[in-house]
């Protein structure tokens, strides 16, 4: 077991969270094979009100018999737990076990529950690391919950996570409660260096709980998730969707790998039914090795796009450094001026007249900090390339007055 410096999840954890006893219905005590009949949850005993009868059968579908859709779906997920931890597991000795997985609508859940499980409302806070993820703030102001900002190292241009400075943070302010650390990060595209976290985890004094958000992890090099650790570390959340790189945004699957006491804490806040079960079979489908090797091919393409912005769009007049990393579906630029200087508002009038004008909608991330000037622009298809280097170019020469 890791050092866990001062971390004690009944002093740290919300007292009405620890002493929550979580809904139950009848199928925790009896487990259906199939063969019972439900007459428990109050559900319409003639079917869905759909117009068709009958299963996906076909040789790319997952089986799933969508006439069932009267019954209320496993309030556990054993199954794609199981199948999210295989994905995940790399340590024969300590394997992630479906103890280990809390399942959400989607990471944002994850985020919310974690709030609500942590942070006394109008007293607790979180620290986040700008430029970063919206959300986090988002559900902290949702949940009445201030937000810490220490910002990533803004001088290099590498977005590094600044360990030192968060550990000062934390050991001047025990109302931290979270750390929300974003990697890769979005918008930077870089990967949280490890030892860092580790500096962070280490923390001799603070009691709370560090979230690596690993939404983008795919994308960046093999053996880059930390989900792994937190069989070591009782204090770490990893959260993983399968939204990117599984190509599933929507069915709004989210993960977040932990101790099983924390997993226990958020399974036992969450709604009874909040995976449904289309969702879930999906979700199997995708983890299964016939949807592995899809997910693997769809990535080697991407990448492959990705390595062409990447060469491509530097030849473009007007634009300027990568910002961040690489490891993501996404890449960082910015858009320079006459002068060439990064600058926002061309960058943002850059933006605006891609998508008004051509169709074309990428992301104005300029107003972030660190980012002055920046688009943030998703890796395509070949031919959503070709067109946006093609309407990039012209409304580069055009805004600069070229």
């Amino acid at each position: 077991m890791a050092p866990t410096g001062a971390f004690n999840l009944q002093t740290c954890a919300r007292k009405n969270i620890l002493q929550l006893i979580p809904y139950r219905c009848a199928r925790d005590d009896f487990k259906d094979d199939g063969s019972n009949i439900l007459l428990d949850a109050n559900e319409n005993a003639y079917g869905p009100s759909l117009p068709f009868n009958g299963s996906d059968k076909s040789e790319a579908g997952t089986g799933y018999d969508y006439t069932q859709l009267n019954r209320y779906p496993d309030p556990h997920q054993g199954d794609l737990k199981k199948l999210f931890c295989d994905y995940r597991n790399k340590n024969p000795t300590k394997p992630l076990t479906p103890a280990n997985l809390f399942l959400g609508v989607g990471s944002d859940e994850a985020i919310d529950a974690l709030l609500r499980c942590f942070c006394i409302p109008g007293k607790d806070k979180i620290l986040t690391c700008p430029p970063t993820y919206g959300m986090y703030s988002v559900s902290a102001q949702v949940n009445d919950v201030e937000v810490v900002k220490e910002p990533l190292d803004l001088i290099s241009g590498k977005f590094e996570l600044r360990p030192e400075a968060i550990n000062k943070r934390l050991s001047e302010d025990p109302t931290i409660k979270l750390v929300y650390i974003c990697s890769p990060g979005n918008p930077t595209a870089g990967t949280v260096d490890p030892a860092a976290v580790r500096k962070v985890l280490a923390h001799p004094t603070w009691n709370g709980v560090i979230v690596i958000d690993e939404a983008y992890i795919d994308f960046a090099s093999e053996g880059s998730s930390l989900a792994p650790w937190v069989v070591d570390y009782p204090n770490l959340v990893v959260m993983q969707t399968l939204s990117k790189a599984f190509g599933l945004a929507g069915i709004r699957l989210g993960a977040a790998f932990t101790s099983p006491e924390i997993a226990q804490l958020l399974n036992n806040l969450k709604a009874p039914y909040s995976i449904s079960s289309t969702t879930s079979s999906l979700a199997i489908a995708a983890l299964s090795p016939a949807g592995l090797a899809v997910k693997n091919e769809n990535m080697r393409r991407l990448l492959a796009q990705r390595e062409r912005l990447f060469s491509k769009l530097p030849e473009l007049p007007g634009i300027g450094r990568f910002r961040g990393g690489f490891d993501s579906n996404f890449l960082l630029v910015e858009i320079l001026d006459k002068n060439a200087v990064p600058n926002s508002d061309v960058a943002k009038k850059v933006y605006g007249e891609l998508a008004e004008e051509h169709r074309v909608v990428v992301r104005y991330r300029g107003g972030e900090a660190g980012c002055t000037g920046c688009l943030r622009i998703t890796v395509g298809t070949e031919a959503e390339v070709d067109k946006l280097l093609e309407k990039l170019r012209e409304v580069l020469k055009t805004v600069r007055g070229e």
